[in-house]
Parts: structure tokens; sequence; C-alpha cells
């Protein structure tokens, strides 16, 4: 059974059931999703879509972006990730990858590409768009376009629109799409040159609902507080609600609508909780669940999610684009671990996990991607991540391209850094090497952050006491070189992580 048709079949049975609340506070009950999806599907196929035509797809999270992949990929058709706003060379390199024949894209984003005053206003403010409108099938015309939103001067003549596919008929399908066949295409990394993609199936992402649904418990009367893809689609097939947070929703309002809405579960970015927990120090009683993932979790992100949440249970989850999740520890499990590295938790039922010779983590099952647009499919992947097992557990020491060398000592500052983020005083912790040109090894530097009411005179001395600590918690060869006591670590991209190259910037003397 595919995806889409396991979410319908929910749909079905309780169609008088709020399945979305919107950033706006507007309903949409389960009947109307179903009567939605199918409808677009209906008018998709009427239009012209056929089975693999990949759609790029730029809407941003919302009930109508939900409802438009929904169809999409109920009409057979693959929904093709590639962020306008990545620059035009990265963007044109990805669609000469990706090759999709439609466009699905906000009216206002399509006037802002094609309209000279808008492109340049854009410009000015550091965000190339390309001009959607324009965009061609290599060597056969012009591209098929949806709009979501009213029309604009801008958007193509010939756009259809999402408000006229979803008001129309919405037949029940006769077939089902090829639950193995690509169903969304995501764009994680690469350059111009050789652009990167995971591409997933019906298959792989219903098994990545299942893995989430064996250890978070979902159904009716739950309401998941997210704008994440997939944890909210777990929550439809399991008949619970999702509660979608406005866009650029400020920490406290995202608090707010938890209160406002009886939220029992939610997902963040660790360091977005942290800002949530700097507005508001409690999560409201009706959270049961804390997901944090996207990035590793501090201990003390985790100490303050318990505290903020005493009734709930925290949880960490590793996930990779390719295969999600792969394990999920609670943050008294991770806090509990004395030893070197951040445990990660068991692998989840039927998800395979093994170690190459050099330690690196290799993955497998059936949550695991197709394989990367225009390669081979894959039965295993190479995560780049560097692992050990401990009884049955997984905990990561770091990744392969962030180790240093120091001598003939390899540090892997995954494998440290938690313990240091666990010393008094410290909020977060982060090593990066800054090449030494009389040596040719790389300065070991670490930079911490500390508690935000940490008092000046405590900010000034903890470098001092950290080097003092710091021998009875990691190696000694892995002891950094310097130390430097920063406001903040760098971060980039929508999930915040943490980013290595802005770091060494910031550390270079």
């Amino acid at each position: 059974m595919t995806l889409v048709r396991r979410l319908l079949d929910q749909a079905a049975r309780t169609p008088g059931a709020v399945a979305l609340v919107s950033g706006d506070g507007a309903e949409l009950t389960y009947g109307e999703l179903r009567r939605q999806v199918l409808a677009v599907r209906h008018g998709l196929l009427s239009g012209g879509l056929a089975a693999g035509d990949g759609v790029l797809f730029s809407v941003r999270p919302s009930p109508e972006s939900l409802v438009l992949a929904l169809g999409v990929v109920a009409a057979g058709g693959v929904v093709v990730f590639a962020d306008p706003g990545a620059g035009p060379e990265m963007f044109t390199a990805r669609l000469r990858l990706a090759r999709p024949r439609w466009s699905a894209a906000e009216s206002v984003l399509y006037a802002g590409s094609r309209l000279r005053p808008v492109r340049a206003y854009a410009r000015r403010r550091g965000l190339l768009l390309p001009n959607l409108a324009d965009l061609r099938i290599p060597g056969e015309g012009p591209m098929r376009h949806i709009r979501v939103g009213r029309r604009l001067p801008g958007v193509p003549r010939n756009a259809l629109s999402f408000a006229r596919l979803a008001r129309g008929e919405a037949p029940e399908p006769d077939r089902e799409p090829d639950p193995d066949a690509p169903a969304a295409v995501i764009f994680t990394s690469g350059t111009t040159a050789d652009p990167r993609a995971v591409v997933h199936t019906q298959a792989s992402l219903a098994a990545a609902l299942d893995l989430f649904r064996s250890r978070l418990p979902l159904g009716p009367g739950d309401v998941v507080h997210t704008d994440q893809l997939m944890l909210g689609l777990p929550t439809l097939i399991a008949g619970a609600r999702w509660s979608m947070p406005p866009l650029f929703c400020a920490p406290a309002d995202f608090a707010r609508l938890m209160r406002e809405r009886h939220a029992t579960h939610t997902f963040c970015v660790p360091v977005h909780l942290a800002e949530i927990l700097d507005a508001c120090r409690e999560l409201p009683p009706s959270v049961r669940y804390v997901l944090l993932g996207a990035a590793p979790a501090p201990a003390a992100i985790l100490r303050r999610a318990i505290e903020a949440a005493p009734s709930a249970e925290v949880l960490s989850v590793y996930a990779m684009t390719e295969i999600l999740p792969v394990a999920i520890a609670s943050a008294q499990e991770k806090l509990a671990h004395a030893g070197p590295g951040d445990l990660l938790g068991a692998p989840l039922p039927g998800v395979g996990a093994r170690l190459a010779g050099d330690g690196e983590l290799l993955l497998s099952g059936p949550n695991l991607c197709r394989g990367y647009l225009g390669a081979d499919p894959v039965s295993e992947l190479p995560t780049g991540d560097l692992a050990r097992l401990d009884g049955g557990r997984l905990v990561l020491t770091g990744r392969k391209k962030d180790m240093l060398i120091r001598g003939k000592f390899n540090l892997y500052p995954g494998l440290y850094e938690p313990a240091i983020a666990a010393l008094p005083d410290v909020a977060e912790a982060a090593i990066v090497g800054v090449p030494d040109p009389r040596t040719g090894d790389e300065e070991v530097v670490l930079a911490v952050v500390g508690p935000r009411d940490l008092p000046a005179r405590l900010r000034r001395a903890l470098p001092d006491r950290l080097r003092r600590a710091l021998p009875d918690v990691i190696d000694h060869d892995a002891l950094p070189d310097r130390i430097v006591v920063l406001d903040d670590l760098p971060r980039s991209g929508r999930t915040r992580k943490l980013d290595r190259d802005r770091l060494r910037e910031l550390v270079v003397r």
C-alpha cells in the first residue's frame, strides 16, 4: 500500500476530524484534505502530468503545499525540492540534473523572479532569484506551471491555479502509482559541477513513517506541533492533528501556539528549542513528547528540555536525508552515557548498522532511499559518520571530513564535544582546526558558549577553568591549543547546523 493511499484511507475513516491547523489558525478536516488531494491529482492528470514527471517545488510549508505535494505523488509525479534561493548557478545545475517538466511555485515567487524592480529589490538583499516563468525543458520547450496564490504580474499565462485544481472533481483513483518508483528528490549537497540529490520512493518514505510511529505513539486526540513534513505525515496517517506554526514563527509565538492548541508532541532543532526556552521557561503541561533532531543535542539543551517539560519524554533523533530515522535515544540515556562520543541509541527495528574497517557507519533498511539522482541504486549507505557499538547501541565518535591531524594523532571533534559541553558553565562546544603554516599541523581550537546568564567575570575565567578540567574529560592528545568563548556558534541552513567553515574564520588569530 502506498504512502498516499494510507493517508487517504485514514482520512476516509475520520472525515469530520480536524487533520491540520494552519499557521493562521484555519482548520482543514480529514474529509476536505482527502477531497483536495484527489482533486489536485485528477486535475494534474487531466492537465497532462505523466508518470515520472518531475515537478520543481518552490512552495513554502503550508496546507496548500501539503495538498499539492500529495496530489503530485498520487498522480505518479515526482516532487523535486530545489531551493530557488540557492543562487542561479547552483539552481541551474540542479535543474540540469533533475530535468523537471513542471514547476510549482507561489505567485509572489514567479512575480519576484520575473519583474525587474522586484528582482533588483531581492538582489540588494542578497537573494538572486532564477526566472521561474521562463524555465525550459532541455531540448523540448517551456515547462508547465502551477501557481499557488492569486494571479500576479509575472505569473505565466498558462499556469494552472492550485485553488482551481483543489476545487475540481475528485474521483477515486482507478490505479495506484508504483510504490518503488521515485516520489521525491531532495538536493542535499554537492557543487555546481556535481550537485547531489537523494531519491526517495513512496515505499522508503512509508517505511520511515512506520519507524517513527514504532517509537513515538501517535493516535486520534494527539496534536503534533511542527513544520516538519516527516513528522507531519505520520501524524496524519495515525489520525492525529497536525498543528503547523506560521512561517518565521518567533520562539515565544511557537510556545504560545503549543499552549493554545494543547500540543502533545513537538519537534525542534536543538538551537531552536534553546530560543523557545529563552522566551518561555516551561513548555505546556499537555506536551508528552519533545523530539530533537537535525543536529546533535548538547547536554545543556537536554537538561533544559527535561526541566521545561518534566512530564514529557525528551527524545533525540539520529537520521539522515538518505535514511530516516535511524535511532532514537532518550535525553536520560544520552546524559547517563559516561563514555566518549555521542550516544545515538539502538538502531530502530529493520535498520541495519555495521562498521567499516575505518569505523565509518554503514546503514541499510527499508527506509533507505533508492539512491542518488543519476546514479545506480544503493543497498547500503556510507554515512561519513564514525561510530562504535556499545552493547548494541550506536555511539557517534565524529565525522570523517571533520578529522583534524595533530602529528600522528587523528582527532575527531565529535568524540569529545559532548563531554566538553556537559561541563559546568558550558552550553555548547565545538572543536575546529586552524592550519599552522609553521608546522603543517593544525592548531586545535576549542570554541565554547556559556549560558546566557553567566556573569562576565565567570565568562572571562572560563578558558582557564576549562584548561584545568579538560585533562580529566578528554584524551591528552585532544587537548586544545587555544580556547575561545563566543556568544553563539555560527549556524547555517534551515536546520541550523553548526557551520564549521565559518567557525574557523571566527577563531583565526
